[in-house]
């Protein structure tokens, strides 16, 4: 997929016209009264953090974001596994694997001698090399954290607004522009590759001999936790090209009564940690007894991105997932996506969260009938294991109590909002 520079242009264009945080014809009144009731400081801190981004994603851009891995390779039947695995990125057992050979088949054959037909050479180099990294992705995620975090923890609710005027916190534009850019430029623009959901597992991958360099993908794996960290779920609330697209179709204002009815977070979560140990036990063999055997690889609606379902399940899996998206928040993400699994346990530790001030709060259930998953539900009744808080903001102007905030975890509790 292409990620050059022109297509890096196009989206600091898009994000310039669209990033003036507070500007929508349609919700003209509204934003102009979030400007309105916001500090001077607070447009400080709007200019610093547009700047902020555009800085983050001109230095991927600087550091070589065109992207040589990209570049066109001539691959034909004479050439040996070991010949193309380095030159796809994977080991020789990850593309034996790939052919349908046996792992331990020899690697110094021509394909041609191994029954590999042009058509079969053709069909899996394009899938391997739809998973090279468009290394500047990863500046536009960045950005999009970035962003998004300054927004909930300091720009979201206008210091001058107090909790009778809390339907001007927190507007959605902000949140509706970060998803299209996602989805629009780290989607569709750059392609599949890098995502959070191959940053999980290409790590196991790697620790079945799939990829010749399993430090680089611990790196990636760390980077796109850290993105889940520093503020909670970020990188799969605001910045996740799939998880966008899902968000934006559920924000239609339409079967609004069937969307109230959320489905447990004991059954999405079940058939998620259990899709992610049959992962483990397919992968390493212990079921199946053939190692390398990757289930996600089925079900990843990343393809969209590139135009590319290699399988029924794929197109199936793009399917459901979007249509379900009009009346179940981002069912992929909750049902099915393996960083979705690890994010969630790693929410213990986030930054920046969701926090509810049980001294003030009446336990009057706005904040729980707002969020779209059992999130706020937790969160109220004090539940170790919540379920997973995507950063939505929709929870954050609803509490006619002022106890609820998007704040740093160890903050001391603040006197109430002025009236």
């Amino acid at each position: 997929m292409p990620g050059g520079r022109g297509q890096v242009l196009s989206c600091q264009v898009f994000v310039l016209t669209r990033a003036s945080w507070g500007i929508n014809a349609e919700n003209e009144m509204s934003e102009y009264s979030w400007f309105g009731q916001s500090s001077s400081r607070q447009r400080v801190w709007l200019f610093v953090t547009v700047v902020g981004m555009f800085a983050i994603i001109g230095l991927g851009v600087l550091l070589g974001s065109s992207d040589k891995s990209r570049e066109s390779i001539d691959f034909t039947i004479h050439m040996s596994i070991q010949d193309m695995a380095p030159r796809l990125g994977v080991t020789g057992k990850a593309l034996a694997r790939e052919f349908r050979l046996p792992l331990d088949v020899s690697k110094q054959k021509p394909l041609k001698a191994l029954g590999i037909a042009p058509e079969e050479l053709q069909h899996v180099t394009e899938h391997l090399l739809s998973h090279r990294d468009t290394m500047l992705k990863y500046y536009v995620y960045a950005a999009l954290v970035f962003g998004g975090l300054v927004f909930l923890a300091r720009l979201g609710r206008p210091d001058r607004a107090g909790v009778e005027n809390r339907r001007a916190w927190y507007p959605r534009t902000p949140y509706i522009v970060s998803l299209m850019i996602s989805v629009i430029c780290a989607g569709f623009l750059m392609g599949k590759s890098p995502n959070p959901m191959e940053g999980v597992v290409k790590i196991f991958k790697s620790m079945v001999g799939l990829y010749p360099d399993p430090m680089v993908k611990a790196i990636a794996f760390l980077f796109f936790i850290g993105l889940a960290i520093v503020g909670n779920k970020m990188i799969c609330g605001w910045a996740c090209p799939f998880g966008s697209l899902q968000e934006l179709i559920y924000s239609i204002p339409i079967l609004r009564k069937i969307k109230q009815r959320k489905v447990p977070f004991l059954v999405t979560n079940a058939i998620r940690a259990g899709l992610f140990a049959a992962m483990v036990l397919f992968l390493f063999g212990i079921v199946g007894g053939r190692k390398g055997t990757v289930i996600y690889h089925h079900v990843n609606p990343f393809n969209l991105f590139n135009l590319d379902f290699e399988t029924a399940s794929i197109l199936l899996t793009v399917i459901l997932a979007l249509l379900g998206s009009f009346i179940v928040y981002r069912p992929f993400c909750q049902f099915v996506c393996p960083f979705g699994f690890v994010s969630w346990i790693a929410e213990r530790v986030s930054v920046f969260r969701v926090r509810i001030d049980k001294d003030r709060c009446t336990e009057c259930g706005l904040c729980i009938k707002a969020c779209p998953v059992e999130a706020a539900k937790g969160l109220v009744y004090g539940r170790r294991w919540a379920a997973d808080c995507f950063s939505c903001a929709r929870c954050l102007n609803v509490c006619p109590v002022d106890a609820i905030q998007y704040a740093f975890f160890f903050k001391k509790k603040t006197p109430k909002h002025p009236a």
